[in-house]
């Protein structure tokens, strides 16, 4: 029997489209990602990006409390993500927190979850077909697909060794934390979003390095140049970051470069944060080509402010067509808009 909505992923999208489809009784079923070494490796693990950040200050409704109260009565103690023994619990959520009361909320409403991979789908056909990691076929009558997109990072072992620790790939998310303010930061990149980040970190960074591989920025011109003319922002041309550099007490420290004109030639950075700005890769292989996407790969809405697919019945939300804002509450905004597309989709083809 076809299910009536199967939602894969299991970021903000992801369960706020649950929340929303299961409050209209579709009964959805969340897939919400296999755990396994390839995809900690990816970033790709169940309840999203989110999980892999520290504290989440920007999210509405979530100011500084006691969490630790909060999150003993609002889930289950196996669910409780780790925390030090002497943490302060008046402090803003994390992000593992804050996805586990995404998900603790669709479950409460009857959202029903397979901790699994999507490893196919033919949409060629309706029902559509899914199959998972684990072998198991499925059909639906209509998809949401929140699968979200992964940082690119450099592939050096210390970045992955830092990560949370000082390493990010978000300055709207992570600058203002504590361990960034009034500390020399590092953003690696050259392209638009490089520049973006870097300008909004020296609002709080003492100075800012931007390391770029060339002698030219491959930004716009207009990014480049208010880049260039900011006062604490520092240009290492024709260098690459060859080790993230820190300890287990402070996390990063700085960086040491290698000049790509001079192998020999290296640099040391005293910094506090490691900002990755090289992109991001949205997470749709599986959809191997069934679903129209942009240049850079991203899920197409073909319908002006709707999330609707090229598919009909399909619909998408959150990073994973979204290479704009891709904040938390934009993914989980559009995960609602795919609910109730999906839902008034359902209505009005008899399915409901």
């Amino acid at each position: 029997m076809a299910e009536r909505v199967i939602i894969i992923g299991s970021g903000p999208a992801g369960w706020a489209a649950a929340i929303y489809t299961s409050r209209a009784s579709l009964e959805p079923l969340v897939i919400e990602g296999a755990v396994t070494e390839d995809n900690r490796l990816k970033g790709t693990l169940p309840l999203g990006q989110l999980a892999l950040t520290t504290e989440v200050e920007n999210y509405p409704g979530f100011p500084a409390g006691d969490m630790r109260a909060f999150l003993d009565d609002a889930l289950e103690p196996a669910r409780v993500p780790y925390r030090h023994a002497n943490e302060d619990p008046h402090r803003a959520v994390t992000g593992p927190e804050l996805m586990e009361l995404m998900r603790r909320q669709a479950l409460n409403f009857g959202t029903r979850v397979k901790t699994d991979d999507v490893v196919h789908v033919d949409l060629s056909q309706h029902p559509f077909r899914l199959k998972t990691l684990s072998g198991e076929e499925l059909q639906s009558l209509s998809l949401i697909v929140a699968t979200g997109a992964r940082a690119n990072y450099l592939g050096l072992e210390s970045e992955e060794q830092f990560k949370n620790r000082g390493v990010s790939a978000c300055a709207v998310c992570d600058g203002a934390l504590p361990r960034f303010r009034n500390r020399p930061l590092v953003v690696v990149g050259g392209g638009d979003s490089a520049m973006e980040e870097s300008n909004y970190l020296t609002k709080f960074a003492t100075r800012v390095y931007v390391v770029h591989r060339r002698d030219a920025f491959r930004a716009s011109k207009i990014m480049a140049e208010r880049t260039l003319a900011n006062p604490k922002i520092e240009v290492k041309w024709n260098s690459v970051v060859d080790e993230v550099l820190g300890n287990d007490e402070h996390g990063v420290t700085g960086v040491r470069l290698r000049s790509t004109v001079d192998a020999a030639k290296t640099e040391e950075l005293e910094a506090s944060g490691y900002f990755a700005a090289i992109g991001h890769t949205p997470n749709a292989d599986f959809l191997r080509g069934q679903l129209e996407t942009t240049e850079k790969g991203y899920i197409r809405w073909t319908k002006p402010f709707r999330t609707h697919t090229s598919v009909e019945g399909v619909f998408a939300g959150g990073d994973v067509a979204d290479d704009y804002y891709r904040q938390a509450v934009t993914a989980a905004g559009t995960g609602c808009m795919a609910a109730l597309d999906c839902e008034r989709w359902l209505a009005a083809k008899g399915f409901d």
